[in-house]
């Protein structure tokens, strides 16, 4: 069983490729499970089409851990991925983490951490606590850094690679990087960028999606752009992606970069 997981910064566009790529390697007939790990809990929504499933979090508030079952977390969509998503605490109250924490619990009481592919989708603003836990408890084995060429999705997908290279150091840990996903806003200069900055960390940029209407398009259809546009350039790029992720054997420990290294490398690569 191969198990990913999909770290980056908030609005980065984490959620469209993990669904987008979860939906592509079920149309080749794969056993995908997709968690969502962020508190908005929207990772699976266009896999479900647009329907909002209920989160383990809610569901342990309201009946207790030992009273739910699978069919009420785990719910079939598109090309049947299985889709689970964690939820979070009322605003203002909780932390956040304990959603994934509970999930990872509950999914391993039931038996349903199974299948060809585990695909977790997971907030990398913050890699604390519960929002580790893929990295830290040994779940995801390989995690891909989603960014843009914008200095702010640097600087956090830096940040998720010194959480992974801390936690390398940890016999329980088994995480190491797979690679890093460029989701672009096509900037001049931000494949290049993106492209420096994986191999600055020790990696490669295994994918580079180009921002389409066709994105937007599918999502106000509630689909992935593999099913509301198979044949597009953009269900391609997808494919690819889904391609890269089964076929992958590289990893890494990376090698994150100073704030000053990265605002340099950020410079060197924008027009002025």
């Amino acid at each position: 069983m191969k198990q990913i997981a999909l770290y980056g910064k908030g609005g980065i566009g984490k959620s469209t490729t993990s669904a987008n790529l979860s939906a592509a390697l079920g149309e080749v007939g794969l056993d995908v499970l997709q968690i969502g790990c962020d508190p908005k809990h929207d990772s699976t929504r266009m896999l479900m089409h647009g329907a909002w499933i209920p989160t383990v979090l809610d569901l342990v508030r309201e009946r207790g851990e030992g009273e739910i079952t699978t069919d009420e977390v785990v719910f079939t969509g598109y090309a049947g991925v299985r889709c689970v998503e964690a939820g979070g605490p009322e605003p203002g109250i909780g932390c956040a983490g304990r959603g994934i924490i509970a999930t990872f619990q509950l999914l391993e009481r039931l038996g349903a951490l199974k299948g060809d592919v585990i695909v977790y989708d997971v907030l990398g603003d913050v890699v604390c606590g519960g929002f580790a836990m893929p990295m830290r408890e040994g779940y995801a084995q390989e995690v891909y850094l989603v960014t843009s060429g914008e200095l702010m999705a640097l600087y956090a997908a830096n940040n998720i690679a010194k959480a992974i290279a801390r936690l390398s150091q940890r016999s329980r840990s088994s995480c190491s990087l797979a690679g890093v996903i460029c989701n672009a806003k096509n900037t001049e200069g931000e494949e290049e960028l993106v492209r420096e900055f994986a191999r600055r960390i020790n990696s490669e940029m295994v994918a580079y999606i180009p921002r389409s209407r066709t994105v937007q398009l599918a999502e106000i259809h509630r689909q992935t752009v593999m099913e509301y546009a198979p044949a597009s350039e953009q269900a391609a790029v997808y494919r690819s992606l889904a391609a890269q992720v089964t076929a992958n054997t590289r990893s890494s420990i990376p090698t994150p970069l100073e704030m000053d290294e990265l605002e340099d490398l950020a410079l060197q690569f924008t027009p002025v």
